[in-house]
């Protein structure tokens, strides 16, 4: 016999649940959308417009209000002063009018054309402003005694100002020269070539030494938490002080370590090590393999610590040597927690900015694509290029997680 009852989850009580757990899920949401997409989105967008540094503000008249001739006395001249300019070079503001209240006691004697007093009101219609546009607007004015006692701050008072302006962010003007620029030339390819480079063997430092101070600290022995500790000394320390201590250290001139080659007889000259090709590049890769390895033996060794040990138990009775219980026994269960560091540490890494920057300012043959974004951005004040590296760096970490999680994280059963 054929049920007529609907199917589970689809009737009153599970369209109430599904509305109940949406509700639930609505601020998680929104603050995800908040935190992470809408930046995102804004990336793209900004990465299609024609955006300088300067263009962030949209233009604006600017306005200064003063009274000319310093007037002592009632009878002293004086003259009511406007100063107004376009805050932009290459944009026009249209429309512009300003309306403010004069001070008790100022009296405007020969108001501009352009302007109209109503008692202690002022109207000026200024029309349209030209890019770069600047006035000194001058009136004969008169003050009474009262003005001159109560001295007031012109510029106190805020105008109230009316105008239209066209932001080149949210206008309809989109262009793709920003890609074009970062794609021009060999440029975009060998920062590309320096970022995996730092970051592949930056990864891939940091899980090997990181696995290979979980191995020695996988016993106990006395002394085992203060080693511990010094280990995660590299990470909790602040990157700044850290990339001070390294740059000094190998300083050409006053660095320990040059002092000590030489000494020793290794080289005959000092060692630039972060000045030169390839070395620069070479040694803001070891710094990220010693700064990042501690969190990498953390991981590792709380996993090497949870495997039980009948299975090495086991092993030491068939004869089986160090190495191969290594192989064959701890390396297939740490791959699933290796995997999950590779992709973490991938994606940090290849994101990274802040170290390469306070080491080498992205010189000497070390410029990444987030020191790129920020060349491009700052530096050159191009907004709309920085954004767009930033939209590569997207699309290359989004090809990676897609390779990682249809083919490596498949093999690992993760």
């Amino acid at each position: 016999m054929t049920s007529l009852s609907p199917p589970k989850g689809t009737g009153p009580l599970g369209r109430r649940e599904a509305r109940l757990a949406w509700g639930l899920l609505m601020p998680t949401i929104i603050s995800v959308a908040l935190v992470v997409i809408l930046p995102l989105l804004s990336i793209f967008w900004i990465s299609v417009k024609p955006v300088q540094l300067a263009d962030l503000r949209a233009p604006a008249p600017v306005v200064r209000e003063s009274l000319r001739g310093r007037p002592a006395a009632p009878s002293d001249p004086a003259q009511y002063e406007i100063r107004i300019r376009n805050s932009s070079q290459d944009k026009p503001i249209l429309g512009v009018t300003l309306a403010d209240t004069l001070p008790e006691g100022l009296t405007i004697l020969a108001p501009d054309p352009r302007c109209t007093i109503d008692g202690a009101e002022i109207f000026c219609d200024f029309g349209d402003l030209e890019p770069g546009y600047r006035e000194r607007m001058r009136m004969e004015a008169q003050v009474s005694q009262a003005f001159l006692d109560a001295d007031p701050d012109l510029d106190a008072s805020e105008p109230r100002l009316t105008y239209r302006s066209e932001n080149i962010l949210t206008n309809s003007e989109f262009t793709l020269d920003n890609f074009r620029r970062v794609f021009d030339g060999g440029e975009f390819w060998a920062v590309l070539w320096t970022t995996m480079f730092y970051t592949v063997f930056g990864t891939i430092g940091a899980l090997v030494f990181g696995l290979f101070a979980a191995m020695l600290l996988n016993k106990s022995f006395k002394g085992q938490g203060v080693l511990r500790g010094l280990y995660l000394f590299p990470y909790v320390a602040p990157v700044i002080a850290v990339a001070f201590t390294w740059v000094t250290l190998f300083d050409p001139f006053s660095g320990s370590a040059n002092a000590l080659l030489l000494q020793m007889g290794v080289t005959q000259a000092p060692i630039n090590f972060f000045g030169e090709r390839p070395l620069a590049l070479i040694m803001v890769t070891v710094f990220e393999i010693w700064r990042y390895f501690p969190l990498s033996f953390l991981f590792i060794l709380a996993r090497m610590q949870s495997i039980d040990t009948d299975m090495y138990e086991a092993a030491d009775m068939d004869g089986a040597s160090p190495f191969q219980k290594f192989w064959f026994l701890s390396l297939p269960q740490l791959l699933g927690i290796l995997s999950v560091l590779f992709l973490l540490r991938f994606i940090w890494t290849f994101n990274k900015f802040d170290d390469i920057f306070l080491l080498t300012g992205g010189n000497a043959g070390t410029r990444t694509l987030t020191v790129n974004v920020y060349e491009q951005a700052f530096a050159l004040a191009n907004i709309g290029a920085g954004a767009a590296v930033a939209v590569v760096v997207f699309l290359c970490l989004l090809l990676f997680s897609v390779f990682f999680f249809k083919f490596i994280s498949r093999e690992e059963g993760l």
